[in-house]
This record gives structure tokens, sequence and C-alpha cells, in this order.
């Protein structure tokens, strides 16, 4: 079977400091996804960064915009953490993503290292899943002005600093006041962010397909104080009245100091994340996989 993609991009974990042997590894798994996409007829592009980082020559190389605007799929071989990074940039363009795991947990780069051969060739053939995840699109505003604009696939946390106590946060969603919170913080958790930081912090899991959003606190003053599942067509914001040295971090890859009375609003992106999976992939294969759930018989 040839592929049904023409220009196949691979972008690589090279913003970790890779040294010795896990270099070597990273850099033998991609060329040898390299060759294997060659070999299925697809004219291979690295993104710029992946190829001066593993100096894997002999490929036309792009940046990211570039492959956006002239590639068929993109290959993001790494973790979460990568795959959050060039989803968000690449979200504008629909350009799909096969994420190839060479991380940890794994739950948005979803296909074994060594297995991606087998996996691969029915799904560059057509054999595949579609996943689309929404975006969230979050501004830090100052004396009604933005002084930082961000888009976020798993969730916008404003919390405390690290040698300081609780932040007091006041909560309002499409202009109506929920409630003042003391806590360390609150989360902002898509569905696909609520496997993630949201999770650890007592927060339910939420299907791809649910147009909603979940707020956790973090940590809170008050037991009462829930988790809360909301429509993702509201407007949330969150004010800082209180507390020293917080913060709002978006896929806790970009970071905003906040001063007293500054307002993170968050609302859904009219840009969203495209996904392909193999064929007969469901989300609740994932879960079972990566949470370790009990598979019976």
């Amino acid at each position: 079977m040839k592929s049904q993609f023409r220009q196949v991009a691979i972008v690589g974990k090279y913003h970790a400091a890779l040294a010795g042997s896990a270099a070597g590894s990273s850099r033998a798994a991609l060329e040898d996804i390299a060759q294997f996409l060659a070999d299925q007829g697809c004219e291979v592009i690295l993104e710029h960064d992946t190829a001066a980082a593993s100096g894997i020559t002999g490929y036309t190389t792009l940046d990211v915009p570039a492959i956006g605007a002239q590639c068929d799929l993109v290959l993001v071989v790494g973790g979460d953490g990568t795959m959050l990074g060039i989803g968000r940039q690449l979200a504008h363009h629909g350009v799909p993503l096969i994420g190839i795991n060479q991380g940890r947990l794994g739950f948005i780069t979803d296909i074994p290292l060594d297995k991606f051969r087998t996996t691969l060739t029915p799904m560059l053939a057509g054999e595949y899943e579609e996943d689309f995840r929404s975006l969230m699109h979050a501004r830090v505003m100052r004396d009604g002005h933005c002084v930082f604009d961000a888009l976020a696939m798993n969730d916008v946390v404003v919390n405390r600093g690290a040698t300081s106590g609780m932040v007091e946060l006041k909560v309002d969603i499409d202009g109506h006041f929920v409630a003042n919170q003391r806590a360390d913080g609150v989360i902002i958790a898509s569905p696909t962010g609520s496997t993630a930081y949201a999770l650890s912090a007592g927060g339910p899991l939420l299907h791809p397909s649910t147009p909603g959003w979940v707020l956790v606190p973090i940590a809170p003053h008050t037991l009462s104080n829930r988790p809360v599942v909301v429509p993702d067509a509201s407007e949330i914001c969150i004010e800082l009245v209180s507390g020293r040295d917080a913060s709002a971090n978006f896929d806790m890859q970009s970071l905003a100091s906040l001063l007293k009375g500054d307002r993170v609003t968050v609302k859904r992106s009219e840009h969203r994340v495209r996904f392909l999976h193999p064929r007969g992939w469901t989300y609740f294969d994932t879960l079972r996989k990566k949470l370790h759930w009990y598979e019976g018989n």
C-alpha cells in the first residue's frame, strides 16, 4: 500500500537536551521513520530545529509555519508536551497530526515507537480515525489592555507563587459572578487536558467529544469548592483579587506573571487540532491502557 499523503513532515523532541545514548537513540528513531516514509512514496520533510538537533541531513527542512502551509501530514515523535506545542502552532492550518510516543504516558502521542511500521502502513493508505480537539484562547487583561495572549490545548492554570500563601480568585462565567475562591489556584481544562493536571487535582475525565471545560480548584480553602463542568461556549474570567507572585500558565509551556486586579479570560478558539489514530481506535482504549484499568478476560 502506498501513501495517500504526499509531503509528510517529521517533528522530534528537540527541546530536550539529550546526550550520549539517548541522543543516539532519538536520532536512530527519526532516521528509521524517515526512511520508512520514503519507502512508502512520501516526500519527507524534517522540521528545521529537529534536523539541527539530531544532525540528520539529506532531507528538505522547513520551519513550523512552512510545514503547516505545505505539508499533508505531520508525524510528531516525542511525548505529549511535544505534541501540545506543535498542535497549537499548526491548528489554524488544519494539517492532520499523528503522534508516535517517545515519552512516558502518551495520551495524545499514542502510537508506540516500536510499532510505528505496522501501525502507520494502513494509516498512510487512508485507514484511520479522525479526532478533533478544541483549543482554548486565553488572554491576560490589565487595566483594560491585553498584556498576554496564548492558545492552550490542555489547560489554563492560575496559581500562587512557589513560596507564597493562597491566592484569592474571583470567578465569572459569561459575565455572571460564580464565586471568590481561596486556594492554591484554579485549573481550566479542556477534555484533552482532563487527563493532565486537572486529573491529579481531583477533576473528572471528559470525553474529547464533550463540548465542555472543567474548572478544578487546586487545594481549596473551602472543601465544598468542587470541580465544575461548564459549556465550552462560555467565556470564563479569573481575576486575581489578592496573592503574591501569582502566575498564569498555558499548557505549562508559556507563563505570564500576574498583578492584583489582572483578569485571565478564556474562551473557545475558532481553531481545532486534527489528530489521526489507527482504525478502530477509541478514547476508552487510551484510558484503559494509560491508566492501567482492569481489562478483564
